[in-house]
């Protein structure tokens, strides 16, 4: 299916055609490790967001969405750490000047780079969780997080938090909708991720005010 709609894509489409080669992986018997792979190589080099194959194979088999969701969720933590730990080793030079070469479609990652830094120094928690939970690429916070000086262990706890929170959410949907969670997905889930970020920011807010109401500090 994916090689017929390829067919049918312009040459110079190469995103779109490597997003079908990615997706008809879910289709085959190798479904589980093209998932692990993809999992842990999308926060290092991979434009295509692993939500695709997760997506493709809940859809194939609603019953084992959970299985999958866990699956993406600790292999993407892995990939989002080993680019943590290759920023800090090639250097925060080194880094910037890598992503300005890089594009997304219309997005020019290098143009993020700064305004990156800038969240990272201001709301490092919340640069973490954003970026795992929502389109924010999690692979630009993973690399600059070294160069952010963020330690290490609380960029995985944050990371190991969102993208269950994530990867596990469209789990559960797939598992119980079946079908339906696609266009469920498709529809509303960037505005769902929002409005738990949202939500969370809330319940920070309101333990700091009743913590500094009880302690009097």
């Amino acid at each position: 299916m994916a090689d017929t709609e390829n067919n049918k894509i312009a040459s110079w489409h190469l995103h779109r055609r490597l997003y079908n080669w990615v997706l008809h992986w879910a289709d085959t018997s190798y479904g589980m490790l093209a998932l692990i792979i993809l999992a842990v190589t999308e926060p290092i080099c991979v434009p295509i967001p692993a939500d695709v194959l997760v997506i493709g194979m809940c859809l194939g088999k609603p019953k084992r969405s959970l299985r999958y969701g866990l699956t993406c969720s600790v292999f993407s933590v892995l990939g989002g750490t080993i680019a943590f730990a290759l920023g800090l080793a090639i250097g925060g030079e080194n880094v910037v000047a890598m992503f300005e070469n890089i594009s997304l479609g219309p997005i020019n990652l290098g143009e993020k780079v700064h305004l990156a830094l800038d969240l990272y120094t201001k709301y490092d928690f919340w640069a973490i969780a954003i970026s795992a939970l929502t389109p924010v690429p999690y692979m630009l916070f993973s690399w600059l997080g070294g160069m952010a000086e963020v330690s290490i262990l609380k960029f995985i706890g944050i990371s190991i938090i969102f993208r269950t929170i994530r990867f596990g959410s469209e789990a559960l949907l797939f598992y119980y909708l079946g079908e339906r969670a696609k266009k469920f997905i498709e529809k509303y889930f960037n505005l769902a991720s929002v409005i738990v970020i949202i939500l969370l920011a809330l319940i920070v807010l309101a333990m700091k005010t009743l913590s500094h109401h009880f302690t009097g500090q």
